[in-house]
């Protein structure tokens, strides 16, 4: 039964770009079909007229949604001149020792809208703070997963959790520290935890769409038989269920594994993991060419989160050579120092220009840099995050961003030059309106549960700052 149709002058579908689209959405917030050359005029009265082309949603494959309340609390400065990822880690261990599960709940809510009004329909929430204060389980061990789920219903935007197993410091199973005592988990109380996360994530428990998948955190907080019972444990529960994990982040880290593992992260996990479409590596950052190539050729997808590894100071991932490989690639926002997914693409592609000394590095297939960036993250995120989403075609979920047709940066563009436009233009992406499963989640830029949400996340400012 078709609920709603609607119709745009122009959509990007899985064949390209069309004019004057149909989209028919049924009960269930999917498109029950996809109709083009329909002229605005043959319409029938109730079929709704969107204001601007319209691209499918996009997926935000990485994000720890508590960080957002750090953002500029770690870039001040530094006598030492050695700040780096390691020394901002410390800052933020001291940061979440003050949260309560109302903060946990208030930052992601505020996170989450801000996402979805830049044009996230769906985020990958990799949640690895577990614990009190204390680093004793709530009476209720799903307590802060339930808070960021409940974030996700309140922004209306559509969730891959994905519980984080966090058991050692470092590599060889090292003893976890005091600072990492909200994170940590063993295991069997892992196992337990997504056991009570997957009979709590069914279908119809939360008005937006909610999958649950596993994240082993990194090979130097999970060791290798821990890391083969947590994929063994999700594919008893969900076979097709996405395994994130950080990979190749930071040279100490690859040189750690080396000397503890034999090889470095994204080489030993080729060789020992079951390296699938099922899995996304974050980072990836410090690969070897010939690790490369193989991440490229196993069907798994990279996350990257360009502008915290640009905050992070992590590196630059090699994109032209993964990407010319047929590499599949996602972004995130991670640390949500930027939540703007067209000023992700656009660093990815600025990072290659400033280390080649050229322009257009990764124009692949004849596409523009847009266009093969916007192609690529559609369908890399929507595999990471194993949502049926970023797709404008019969049986997706509905999930669509409609462009300002009034903005100035948009005015006589048609099919990738508005791609052009939005990831290079210099003001923020002209989003008018999202709809997720088919609902009218913002409205003419504006989100109806945001001003709340406002109050909440700055309530849970001046208690913390």
């Amino acid at each position: 039964m078709v609920m709603r149709t609607l119709w745009t002058p122009q959509a990007l579908l899985p064949t390209g770009w069309a004019r004057d689209v149909l989209l028919s959405i049924d009960a269930q917030g999917r498109f029950s079909a996809v109709q083009v050359a329909q002229p605005e005029a043959s319409l029938a009265a109730d079929v709704e007229r969107l204001a601007g082309p319209v691209l499918p949603g996009l997926v935000n494959v990485h994000t720890h949604a508590f960080q957002r309340a750090m953002a500029g609390l770690s870039d001040g400065y530094s006598a030492e001149r050695s700040d780096n990822f390691w020394t901002w880690r410390e800052i933020m261990y001291r940061f979440l020792a003050a949260l309560d599960p109302d903060d946990v709940e208030a930052i992601a809510t505020w996170l989450y809208i801000e996402l979805v009004r830049c044009g996230f329909t769906s985020v990958v929430e990799f949640h690895y703070l577990h614990h009190d204060a204390s680093g004793q389980p709530y009476r209720d061990r799903c307590e802060l997963s339930l808070r960021i789920l409940r974030a996700a219903e309140r922004a209306g935007i559509a969730i891959t959790l994905l519980p984080v197993l966090y058991a050692h410091s470092g590599f060889g199973g090292a003893a976890p520290t005091p600072a990492q005592r909200r994170f940590i988990y063993d295991s069997d109380g892992y196992l337990r935890l997504l056991d009570d996360l997957h009979s709590r994530c069914q279908p119809g428990r939360f008005a937006t769409p909610v999958r649950l998948g596993v994240a082993p955190h990194s090979l130097r907080a999970v060791t290798p038989a821990e890391l083969a019972q947590v994929i063994a444990g999700i594919s008893r529960l969900d076979p097709a269920a996405p395994i994130h994990i950080h990979a190749a982040e930071q040279p100490a880290e690859v040189q750690a594994c080396r000397q503890t593992l034999g090889a470095p992260p994204v080489a030993w996990l080729l060789d020992h993991a079951p390296l699938d479409s099922r899995f996304c590596l974050i980072h990836a950052t410090h690969m070897t060419p010939d690790e490369c190539d193989r991440l490229a050729a196993s069907g798994a997808v990279v996350g990257i989160c360009p502008t915290t590894e640009a905050n992070l100071g992590d590196g630059l991932f090699a994109a032209p050579r993964y990407l010319e490989a047929g590499g599949r690639i996602a972004i995130g926002t991670d640390s949500n120092v930027g939540v703007d997914p067209f000023a992700e693409l656009r660093l990815i592609e600025y990072g290659q220009r400033l280390s080649q000394g050229r322009r257009s590095v990764l124009s692949l297939a004849g596409e523009s840099v847009a266009g093969t960036l916007v192609r690529r993250v559609l369908a890399g995120g929507a595999q990471a995050a194993a949502q049926p989403t970023s797709l404008l075609a019969p049986g997706a979920r509905a999930d669509l961003l409609v462009l300002d047709g009034d903005s100035p940066d948009l005015q006589g563009r048609k099919g990738d030059a508005l791609l052009d436009a939005l990831v290079f233009s210099p003001v923020a992406s002209p989003i008018r309106d999202v709809y997720v499963a088919g609902r009218h989640v913002v409205q003419a830029g504006q989100h109806a549960a945001a001003a709340a949400a406002k109050r909440g996340y700055l309530q849970t400012l001046s208690r913390l700052l």
